[in-house]
């Protein structure tokens, strides 16, 4: 799978139990554990020895990894992932995509909590926000197929808080780092709504290594903003690679470890080799990286 950026999950102990709930909620999705514990590790780590590290959940060819770690932190609003339910996705049915996206918001909202009711928007004759019971927040949208194509799971930033109305600043910044990037389509508040100031963006669109994201500058007071409960994985080539992405992105030291970064606007980032699998199978690799900030490829 080509896939450069990866979004990763923070599950509580519960990831293989996730990735079978998401495989159960999407037809065609297959969830495999990715990596596991070595059977050997620090004291403060010793209720994970050898037990799942990573789930990979694949939902229509789209990758996304769940972490399964401990309580310190939890998935937000910050980061959702739009759900495109095209009726070209059911030949052409708009009947069948419409109950196919009824289907889901069902089992996303058994357990999970409502954000925006499903329901009939200016936008959307068809469209729900809700969190699911691991917290993690799905936008679900009947798209018009007469519309330009887009992947079904496409992640959305929401610029709240400390970095209220920086979204399109944010979305230029991370174009000009990835190949095959920029901004899109944006659509603009109108006039001052909320914390939201006019021009600041209502929505808006933009690529990184091909790949496809959604932004939006909050327009409710929000008690959250971006932190580790969901990041992105960059998986890089070699140490040069790292390297850029790392010396580009990280602004803030104290958050870096094994390989993990927070950007100037707090999103977090994993700046990865693509072959991380190979060297972590290497004798006493797991100590090795956590002992890094930035991974070093020869240092495995």
């Amino acid at each position: 799978m080509s896939q450069k950026i990866v979004p990763n999950i923070w599950c509580n102990q519960n990831a293989d139990e996730a990735g079978a709930f998401y495989a159960d909620v999407f037809p065609d999705t297959t969830a495999t554990v990715g990596a596991t514990y070595p059977n050997e590790v620090d004291d403060w780590q010793a209720q994970f020895a050898g037990k799942t590290l990573t789930v990979d959940v694949v939902i229509d060819g789209y990758l996304l990894t769940l972490i399964n770690a401990g309580d310190e932190f939890r998935p937000n609003p910050s980061v959702s992932f739009m759900l495109n339910f095209d009726p070209l996705r059911f030949d052409g049915d708009r009947d069948t995509a419409r109950a196919s996206l009824d289907e889901t918001w069902a089992k996303f909202s058994d357990g999970g909590s409502v954000m925006m009711e499903l329901g009939e928007y200016p936008f959307s004759p068809r469209y729900g926000w809700v969190q699911d019971r691991y917290g993690v927040s799905w936008q679900l949208l009947l798209t018009n197929p007469e519309g330009e194509p887009r992947p079904f799971v496409i992640p959305q930033l929401m610029f709240a808080g400390p970095v209220q109305n920086l979204a399109h600043e944010a979305a230029t910044f991370y174009s000009s780092l990835f190949p095959s990037a920029g901004v899109g389509f944006i659509a603009e508040y109108p006039e001052q709504t909320g914390p939201a100031d006019a021009g600041s963006v209502m929505f808006g669109e933009f690529r990184l290594a091909g790949q496809w994201f959604a932004m939006m500058d909050s327009a409710i007071v929000q008690d959250f903003t971006f932190d580790c409960g969901v990041s992105l994985e960059v998986r890089c080539t070699d140490q040069a690679e790292i390297d850029e992405y790392w010396n580009a992105l990280s602004s803030m030291p104290e958050a870096e470890q094994c390989g993990w970064l927070a950007d100037r606007y707090g999103l977090c980032w994993q700046i990865v080799p693509e072959n991380m699998g190979e060297l972590m199978a290497r004798p006493g690799a797991y100590e090795k990286m956590m002992q890094m900030k930035k991974l070093i490829i020869a240092d495995f």
